[in-house]
């Protein structure tokens, strides 16, 4: 390995080939994992979704991915940037915290902003969507960032600990 790879020393011989090896075949059993779970779901989705409505449900995820690719990518690469200037005050555990936040909120929001829309066009009938979304989604962009917020105070905190230091066993 050498320091354009990420690290300043080559590893010891024969411990890259066996990392190789072993991720290498962790990649298959994913892979083998998804391809699996992919054919599962469109026999699922043919065996109970009618055929008329396949081209809605393509739709949908095809503006879900643009969606992702238009909104949430850039947001999680942009927030990246900025922690990344952050420096040293900002742990990978904060980020994680942070960025699993955004994922939450932002998927959560991709099922809620539909409904909002519909409650707008719908009939009369006030148990078709009986609920506020739009509130109900602030409510919770407002509790998520508040336990965002917490989470990444307590990790930061604890990463501030001193190490405790143990008694050696010198034998003094």
């Amino acid at each position: 390995m050498t320091s354009l790879q990420g690290g300043l020393n080559p590893p010891p011989a024969g411990i890259e080939a066996s990392t190789g090896q072993r991720m290498r075949s962790i990649r298959l059993v994913l892979l083998g994992v998804g391809v699996l779970m992919l054919a599962w779901g469109a026999f699922v989705m043919f065996d109970s979704v009618r055929l008329t409505r396949i081209p809605g449900v393509a739709l949908w995820i095809a503006a879900a991915i643009v969606l992702h690719d238009a909104i949430l990518a850039p947001i999680m690469f942009a927030f990246g940037i900025a922690l990344g200037r952050v420096g040293r005050r900002a742990t990978g555990t904060i980020i994680a915290i942070v960025q699993g936040g955004i994922v939450v909120g932002s998927l959560v929001s991709l099922v809620a902003v539909p409904l909002i829309v519909a409650k707008n066009f719908a009939p009369a009938n006030p148990t078709v969507l009986p609920l506020n979304y739009g509130l109900n989604l602030g409510i919770f962009w407002l509790v998520l960032a508040v336990v965002t917020v917490g989470l990444s105070v307590w990790a930061f905190l604890r990463g501030r600990r001193p190490d405790v230091a143990f008694p050696d066993d010198s034998g003094r």
